[in-house]
C-alpha cells in the first residue's frame, strides 16, 4: 500500500494488460536458461531475445550438461556450446571474425580462448566455419581421435546414441586439417586411417 502523501498512481489488475504470449515466452526462456547455464545471465539473455526477435537460432543448449572431467582448464567450451555455435554459424560456410566474436560473446565464452584458437588456426577476417569448429572441438579433447569423436557426434544426422556418422569426405577434410595443425601425424598415418575407414566402416 502506498504511503500517505505518495503521488504515485495506483493500478488495479483490470488496468494492467498482460500479453497472452508472455507466460509462454517466459517459460521457454526459463527452460533455455536452465539447460544452457550461461556464465553471464544478462549477456546471454540479451543474446537470446535478440536472436528470437531477428528470427535467428538462439544460444540454447539442447540439454543440460555436466562439466567435462577431461578438460584440463575451464575453457567454457562444451559439446553443447559447440553444437549451439554450429547451429548458429554452419549455414554460412564462410564466416567473419565479427560474427564469431559476437556468437562467442553471446555464449559467455572467454575472449582469450577465441583469440588462442584464432592464432593456432591462423584465421583471418573471414574463414571456413568447419575448420574453426574442428579446431574448437580439439580444444575439448586430448587427442585427434577424441576431437573427431566430438565432431562426428555434433555433425551427425543420425539419431542420438546412434553411430554418429558423417560424410567420409567431410571426415577426411577435417581429420586432415587437424592432423596438419597437430604436426605429429604423418601422411602415411593419415592414409592408413582413411583406407581403414573407407573399407571397414
Amino acid at each position: 500500500m502506498p504511503a500517505v502523501g505518495d503521488d504515485s498512481p495506483m493500478y488495479c489488475s483490470q488496468q494492467i494488460n498482460i500479453p497472452p504470449d508472455l507466460p509462454d515466452v517466459l517459460k521457454q526462456f526459463t527452460k533455455a536458461a536452465i539447460r544452457t547455464q550461461p556464465g553471464d545471465v544478462l549477456q546471454w539473455s540479451a543474446a537470446y531475445f535478440n536472436a528470437l526477435s531477428n528470427g535467428e537460432t538462439p544460444p540454447v543448449k539442447e540439454r543440460l550438461e555436466m562439466p567435462m572431467a577431461t578438460q584440463k582448464t575451464d575453457t567454457g567450451l562444451t559439446p553443447g556450446i559447440l553444437s549451439v555455435l554450429n547451429r548458429q554459424l554452419s549455414p554460412k560456410k564462410v564466416v567473419s571474425l565479427a560474427e564469431v566474436e559476437q556468437k562467442w560473446k553471446d555464449n559467455c565464452l572467454p575472449k582469450e580462448r577465441l583469440q588462442n584458437l584464432m592464432q593456432i588456426g591462423s584465421f583471418g577476417d573471414e574463414f571456413d566455419w568447419l575448420k574453426f569448429f574442428a579446431l574448437a572441438c580439439s580444444a575439448l579433447a586430448g587427442n585427434i581421435t577424441s576431437a573427431m569423436k566430438v565432431i562426428c557426434e555434433i555433425l551427425t544426422k543420425d539419431p542420438e546414441g546412434g553411430a554418429a556418422r558423417i560424410q567420409f569426405d567431410q571426415f577426411k577434410e577435417l581429420y586432415t586439417y587437424l592432423a596438419q595443425i597437430d604436426g605429429d601425424i604423418s601422411e602415411e598415418q593419415m592414409e592408413s586411417v582413411f583406407t581403414y575407414l573407407q573399407y571397414h566402416v
